[in-house]
């Protein structure tokens, strides 16, 4: 068989019948999936009139300027008492409390995934019990316990109890375990061990040089469990406009919306329409789409915590 009949046949099995349909289906879903973003994204550039009377366009794309953007950020900068600035001040809380809470969370999952992993030590099983329990546990559940705790102290609307409580990341020491058990093998921490190291050492010497993909890991997914938490930044903060986070200051915008509730907007300078409304979720998704970018190739390399090699 020549080259090129070889390169046809090759050609014919790679676009089979089969794989152009599952081709076309895993595209019809990308599209089902991505349109709506699309035209979500879109409605941040449009204003309120295009919208109203539905001259939209394909997938939502008429009538979209830089200038509708720079209008819908003046009217979300200008939302708050006295002038307005609250918007700018809740992405800076989130920013405050989820970067402070992942470091937080960061530098007590990784001691503490390696001490499950290699040291032996009473109650070891039950800690890692507590630390799987408290993992699949749903954040609702202790929302009033903090509430009570933080109020005792008189912290109620503050940042920084929030930032504390937010450093409690059971799953970034769950995976910090099953990191620290697949790739430091118990030979290399007893070798460790002879040449005299002791427990610290060997952990900031031996275990964090080979644990960039995991620390990548546990970052991002602290630091968009942080940013995205709802539950309590409303238990905590609401007692305060300055101090909210952007997840709960969200919903003070669509809260404050005639499109929502007119009786509120009514007396308000500011008026929230949709394409204002999508401009701010944009705007607060995107830290979360930096990160990811940043971490992205450790995060790629991360997937493969736990798995066996060959």
């Amino acid at each position: 068989m020549s080259a090129v009949e070889m390169h046809r046949v090759v050609g014919s099995r790679r676009w089979s019948a089969g794989r152009i349909a599952r081709v076309s289906v895993m595209l019809l879903v990308a599209a089902f999936f991505v349109i709506p973003i699309i035209g979500f994204i879109a409605m941040a550039f449009r204003n309120q009139e295009n919208v109203a009377a539905g001259s939209d366009g394909f997938l939502g794309l008429g009538g979209m300027s830089w200038e509708n953007a720079v209008y819908s950020w003046s009217q979300i900068v200008g939302f708050g008492p006295g002038g307005g600035g609250l918007f700018p001040r809740w992405i800076l809380n989130s920013l405050i409390v989820s970067v402070v809470g992942g470091v937080l969370g960061l530098v007590a999952a990784l001691p503490a995934g390696y001490a499950l992993a290699r040291l032996r030590f009473r109650l070891r099983k039950a800690w890692l019990f507590a630390t799987l329990l408290a993992m699949v546990m749903p954040n609702t559940v202790l929302v009033i316990p903090l509430f009570l705790e933080v109020n005792a102290i008189g912290a109620i609307g503050q940042l920084w109890p929030v930032a504390i409580i937010m450093g409690f990341f059971p799953f970034g020491v769950y995976l910090s375990y099953v990191h620290f058990m697949t790739t430091m093998p118990p030979e290399l921490v007893e070798a460790a061990r002879i040449d005299g190291l002791g427990e610290v050492a060997i952990f900031l010497q031996v275990g964090l040089p080979i644990s960039k993909q995991v620390t990548a890991l546990v970052a991002f997914f602290s630091f968009v469990a942080n940013w995205t938490n709802f539950f309590l930044p409303l238990a905590l903060l609401t007692s305060s406009q300055q101090n909210k986070t952007v997840s709960i200051g969200i919903q003070e915008l669509i809260g404050a919306s005639p499109l929502f509730n007119a009786t509120v907007a009514a007396g308000l300078d500011v008026k929230l329409y949709m394409p204002q409304l999508a401009l701010a979720t944009f705007i607060s998704m995107l830290p979360l789409l930096v990160v990811f970018l940043t971490a992205q190739r450790f995060l790629i390399r991360g997937q493969t915590v736990g798995a066996v090699k060959g």
